[in-house]
């Protein structure tokens, strides 16, 4: 009778101790499903505003043809960012194209009949509306990276998260230049 308690308790430690595991190996799992569905927020709106800025660039162009080498760092900062893989390549591409929107934003100032443009304003607009999604859609995915790389870390996960090669995720951070405020507003002072 003692051997069968002893056995039970045995079974019951060994059941135990496995649903913890198998606890423990799903919490892992859904955590690193979290950073991908938050990042697929970030990549939708990043591609958004790629898709918008050959039509605010086109009508950028109408107004000022002789500012080439604008367009052309746009179009190439817009080129990088649809072909970045990973949170890191994408944010330095999304600052490199911040940056040269800025300077696309720069040569429309001189342009008062731009700055009236129906389609320029509506442009504006919509970009205004997708750096705040991107900037919600980062800090979404940042917090779901602070957590999965918090679960991976901390013991006794941390052991599991070696066997079965959980790797911990790269924030979505921002460059020192880039953490200013983008002006996207074209109103007369």
């Amino acid at each position: 009778m003692a051997t069968l308690i002893a056995l039970l308790v045995v079974v019951g430690v060994i059941v135990l101790l496995l649903l913890v595991v198998l606890g423990m190996y799903n919490g892992m799992v859904r955590a690193r499903l979290r950073v991908r569905e938050a990042w697929s927020g970030i990549d939708v709106q990043l591609k958004r505003r790629s898709s918008l800025i050959p039509n605010l660039v086109e009508t950028v162009k109408g107004y000022a043809a002789h500012e080439s080498s604008v367009f052309e760092a746009v179009t190439r900062a817009r080129a990088q960012l649809d072909t970045a893989s990973g949170a890191k390549e994408a944010a330095q591409a999304s600052n490199a194209l911040t940056q040269t929107l800025r300077s696309l934003f720069a040569v429309a100032e001189n342009y008062p009949n731009l700055k009236a443009d129906q389609t320029f304003l509506q442009l504006q607009s919509q970009l205004s509306d997708i750096e705040e999604k991107i900037a919600f859609a980062r800090q979404f995915y940042n917090s779901n990276v602070l957590a999965y790389n918090t679960r991976i870390a901390t013991f006794p996960s941390v052991m599991m998260a070696g066997m079965f090669n959980f790797q911990p995720a790269e924030f979505f951070e921002a460059e020192e230049e880039a953490r200013a405020d983008v002006k996207v507003s074209f109103a007369s002072p």
